[in-house]
């Protein structure tokens, strides 16, 4: 943990003893027998794992991925109390949009790795200079290189507050935010505390309507949603719940067992998992969703040890919540851009999206893509990007 606000450069080198200790873990890893059922209603299918496990003991190379790290600008600031890491991409055109993109759980920044280049540099990725971004891509407190804090209080508030404390630092006096899963509660905090020099944001994550609250249901297209809503609260929701509540229970098996980490961090929605399990046993990727890249963010969670401490952001979260039950959140006065991505938890509606954010100045249902949506679908999410900003520059 530092107070410094100095900004450090900082590179990725994992000691070769922790990788050999980590494929000797994954071979000396004990399995369940096989689940009793032929889906995934028991949870990740023993197939799954022991594809999983016998490519990344074997075959998977976390130097390549410490590489394609190691050749993007990656710094450490701290920002109260803890120290936090972020990649820095300046664009090499000079009106280019300010932009802090926000990761989630079970992701990291290595999600939002294939959107670098396009939103930066768009006129070598079929785009045009007044696409262009300067892009911050920071890991959420306790996640990946970022430091664990070491107190309470770490909720999506307090991180939107260092994130507008990290770009005013950078020197960004106007800038916009984007964000899925934890990163889209950051970037709604960033919008209704309206940090000065945000100019917008957008999310493809409805945070407000899993909240619990009462949603429209009057449309066709709104009572699906709804009920996607009560599906996944109804039996996707066991990571949530105990993260919410018991992430330091989790947390042994996270920090011991590589193949319960990789377990569980693909036990998160039936999209992604589908995607991810064709991937490994029918050896057959959803783009970007390939076995390597699947493994680098896993990887990472592993050597950085932060399985528990990113648990605990869910903990963190639902207290927040509990204290402010009751009061109404203040709204977001900023324009507000969205986007549906047809595999996500639930698609919402454009309905329910206006009703949280009246503000909505872009609104669009994409062709393809689900809840990791940067990550399967790099090019149509930076299109997405792109056109939410556009009015703003």
């Amino acid at each position: 943990m530092s107070s410094e606000t100095e900004i450090h450069p900082f590179r990725v080198d994992m000691p070769d003893d922790a990788i050999t200790d980590l494929r000797r873990r994954i071979t000396a890893t004990r399995r369940p027998s096989r689940e009793l059922v032929t889906d995934r209603s028991q949870g990740v299918q023993l197939a799954t794992i022991q594809e999983l496990s016998r490519y990344w003991a074997t075959d998977y190379d976390w130097r390549r991925c410490e590489a394609q790290l190691n050749a993007l600008p990656q710094f450490r600031t701290g920002i109260d109390g803890v120290d936090i890491h972020f990649i820095h991409v300046e664009s090499p055109h000079a009106d280019a949009l300010p932009l802090i993109m926000t990761h989630g759980w079970p992701g990291s920044v290595i999600e939002l790795l294939g959107s670098v280049g396009p939103l930066t540099d768009p006129t070598a990725h079929g785009g045009s200079a007044e696409d262009a971004f300067h892009l911050v891509l920071p890991s959420l407190p306790g996640y990946g290189f970022s430091g664990e804090p070491a107190e309470i209080g770490w909720n999506v508030g307090r991180i939107a507050q260092a994130w507008a404390e990290l770009m005013r630092r950078l020197g960004y006096t106007r800038y916009v935010a984007q964000g899925g899963d934890v990163g889209a509660s950051v970037t709604d905090a960033m919008g209704r505390q309206g940090p000065q020099g945000l100019a917008g944001i957008h999310m493809n994550l409805l945070v407000t309507a899993l909240g619990g609250g009462p949603m429209p249901a009057g449309t066709e297209q709104e009572r699906a949603a709804l009920e996607q809503t009560k599906t996944f609260r109804a039996s996707g929701f066991g990571y949530f719940l105990e993260q919410a509540t018991r992430p330091q229970t989790i947390g042994y098996a996270l920090l011991d067992s590589p193949a319960a980490l990789a377990a569980w961090m693909l036990d998160h929605d039936t999209d992604a998992y589908e995607k991810i399990t064709r991937a490994f046993v029918d050896k057959q990727p959803s783009v970007g969703l390939t076995r390597d890249h699947i493994l680098d963010n896993i990887t990472m969670y592993w050597l950085t040890g932060t399985g528990a401490s990113a648990a605990r952001s869910y903990w963190e979260n639902g207290r927040a919540q509990a204290l402010a039950a009751g009061q109404p959140p203040p709204p977001v006065k900023l324009p507000v851009g969205f986007t549906t991505f047809p595999g996500e938890i639930f698609q919402a509606p454009r309905s329910w999206v206006e009703a949280s954010y009246p503000t909505l100045t872009y609104f669009n249902e994409a062709a393809r893509g689900g809840h990791f949506a940067a990550w399967e679908e790099p090019e149509l999410f930076t299109t997405e990007v792109r056109a939410a900003f556009k009015p703003l520059r």
